[in-house]
């Protein structure tokens, strides 16, 4: 198998790379060379995606029997791409995102359920784009994508559409926040119930179902989860604990409360969030596919692993992930006392 990465050198496309040069595949990988790095035994060919001369250049490459396409967020992005590479490509892999169907995360969603209006052409500048609240925009950015792809190679395309993404080098930074907490230790603050089912995928099982498919000749679209039942906030929250040694105890506060308080949901306090859908993601036709998810304390033992192993990479969403000490210590004492808050 020949197989073309745009990028491939962080999380999934990285972790894709390894196990794509693990099981024998010839891997290029089409990248700028100016952030991560390349996967030992993989090709790289060096050029910006917004470039037709550099895009030219790539498509004299090939050919490749698929590509894997996992960060493009502009539509026209993804419609010149695709359009250079048609004739030297068997398959189009475009990674997209839960979050282009219209009612996620206020309802549970399937493969047919209804997509963010969306066009080839649109970019983030554009004025109805910029007149869309986030994070809807991305989502309508990401459906515009998959349009774009879909023109071009039909039938021949493969969708994916995950929901939470974790597992080693996650560079967003929501595991890796949990983490550093936890390992801080004392009293903890956790939102909601412990019981909150919850679907977050080990990227190398987002990435060994993508190898599957491509091996099977599996195209079409699939949401990308664990299944429901998999794992629990709780469980998630006491693994880190676990994992980081670092002796934190829960204090569980009810979320309505916190909602109060005017804590921020997914980023003040990671993973955490209210809406009926959000964890509520069908992915029935990927499990019947072949998806099989790893324990999540694996996952997180796996990431705290990888955190001491090697830096995390920069980004700058990393920094709207996690609650300062002081405010945690303030909603900590009002939880205690059950006292209104203006906070």
């Amino acid at each position: 198998m020949r197989l073309l990465l745009l990028g491939g050198t962080w999380f999934l496309g990285r972790t894709l790379a390894e196990l794509a040069v693990e099981a024998g595949w010839e891997v290029t990988c089409f990248n700028r060379g100016k952030t991560g790095r390349d996967v030992p035994g993989t090709h790289s060919i060096r050029g910006d995606r917004t470039s037709q001369a550099d895009l030219d250049r790539l498509a004299a490459g090939g050919p490749w029997d698929a590509v894997v396409d996992t960060s493009v967020y502009e539509p026209p992005d993804a419609l010149a791409m695709a359009t250079a590479l048609k004739d030297t490509v068997g398959t189009y892999v475009l990674t997209s995102t839960v979050s282009a169907y219209r009612d996620w995360p206020a309802q549970p969603v399937s493969e047919i359920s209804a997509l963010w209006p969306s066009r080839p052409d649109a970019r983030e500048s554009d004025s109805d784009l910029a007149a869309i609240p986030e994070p809807h925009a991305y989502g309508t950015l990401k459906a515009g994508c998959e349009q774009a792809v879909r023109e071009v190679f039909a039938d021949r395309s493969l969708i994916l559409r995950p929901g939470v993404v974790l597992g080693p080098h996650e560079y967003v930074g929501r595991l890796s926040a949990l983490l550093r907490r936890a390992e801080r230790g004392g009293p903890m603050l956790a939102a909601g119930d412990p019981t909150q089912p919850i679907q977050p995928l080990d990227v190398r099982d987002l990435a060994n179902f993508l190898i599957r498919l491509l091996r099977a000749e599996n195209l079409g679209t699939f949401n990308v989860t664990a299944p429901p039942g998999h794992s629990t906030y709780g469980s998630l929250l006491e693994a880190c604990t676990r994992a980081t040694g670092g002796g934190a105890s829960l204090v569980w506060a009810d979320s309505l409360w916190l909602q109060e308080q005017g804590v921020r949901q997914w980023t003040e306090m990671p993973l955490w969030r209210t809406p009926a859908g959000t964890w509520a993601v069908d992915s029935t036709r990927a499990v019947e596919a072949g998806l099989t998810c790893r324990p999540l304390p694996e996952t997180v033992e796996d990431t705290w692993q990888s955190l001491h192993q090697e830096p995390l990479v920069a980004h700058t969403r990393q920094g709207e992930h996690g609650m300062q000490p002081e405010r945690e210590a303030q909603l900590l004492r009002l939880w205690y006392n059950q006292e209104p808050s203006s906070i």
